[in-house]
C-alpha cells in the first residue's frame, strides 16, 4: 500500500514528530510546507501551489513542480491529498496545518473525514497534536508523546462509543456535537482502544505547550 507524505503549512514542533517517510514513500510539498519539510530534515520530490506563502524564495531545482492559479477552489493541501490519491495512496501523513488561521485548520481536519470515506488510512500532525478520523469503526491509539486523548463528534448524535486503556473510560456511550464532553482524557496503558457503533469521531492526540 503506497504512502504519502504531505507537508503543509502551519507551525510545527519537529522535535514532537514522529512520523517520517521510508523507502518509496511519495513525499509532497504543499506550497509553505515545503520549509516545514526542509527543518525535518526531509526533501519532497513534488513540489505544488499558488506558492504565495513559500517566502518568495526561488523555487527549488530537481523537483517535480505543479504552479496552480491562486483563485481556485481547492486549498494548496486539498489539491496535494488528490494528487496523492490520484498516484495511488491510501495511506495518507499530512504534517502540518493544524496552526495559523481557523479555516484552513477546520478544512484541513475534514480531509480526514473525505478520506476516511473513500477507505483511505489518514492522520494529521504539527507534532503539538495528531488527529485522525474513524466511522462506524474502531481502531488503536499507541502510548506516545502526547498527554491527552480526546473524542470529538463529528455528527449531530454518535452513539455506541467506547473507549478503553485510558483514565476516564466510556462503554456505549452517546456523544453530542454540541456538547462535547470526552475531552483530555489520558492514557493508563500501552495503547487505548478506541470504538463506535454509528457516527463519526475525530480522535486527537494532544499535548501543552513547552512539555517535553
Amino acid at each position: 500500500m503506497m504512502r504519502a507524505y504531505i507537508y503543509t503549512g502551519g507551525t510545527v514542533d519537529p522535535a514532537h514528530i514522529t512520523e517520517h517517510p521510508k523507502g518509496d514513500d511519495l513525499i509532497i510539498a504543499a506550497d509553505s510546507g515545503w520549509n516545514n519539510a526542509m527543518a525535518l530534515g526531509e526533501r519532497p520530490t513534488v513540489l505544488m501551489g499558488d506558492f504565495d506563502s513559500i517566502g518568495g524564495k526561488k523555487l527549488p531545482e530537481g523537483v517535480e513542480i505543479y504552479r496552480v492559479p491562486a483563485e481556485k477552489d481547492l486549498t494548496d493541501t486539498q489539491l496535494a491529498v488528490e494528487f496523492a490519491l490520484q498516484k495511488g495512496a491510501r495511506d495518507i501523513v499530512i504534517v502540518g496545518g493544524l496552526s495559523g488561521r481557523l479555516d484552513h485548520t477546520l478544512s484541513n481536519l475534514a480531509i480526514l473525514e473525505h478520506l476516511e470515506a473513500l477507505r483511505c488510512h489518514a492522520i494529521i500532525t504539527d507534532g503539538r497534536n495528531r488527529a485522525r478520523f474513524i466511522r462506524n469503526n474502531s481502531t488503536l491509539i499507541p502510548r506516545g508523546a502526547y498527554t491527552y486523548l480526546s473524542l470529538i463528534a463529528a455528527d449531530p448524535v454518535v452513539k455506541g462509543v467506547e473507549i478503553d486503556g485510558v483514565k476516564y473510560p466510556l462503554k456505549n456511550a452517546k456523544l453530542r456535537r454540541d456538547n462535547q464532553y470526552a475531552v483530555s482524557n489520558e492514557l493508563t496503558g500501552n495503547c487505548a482502544f478506541i470504538a463506535v457503533k454509528k457516527g463519526g469521531l475525530y480522535i486527537i492526540e494532544s499535548r501543552d505547550e513547552g512539555t517535553k
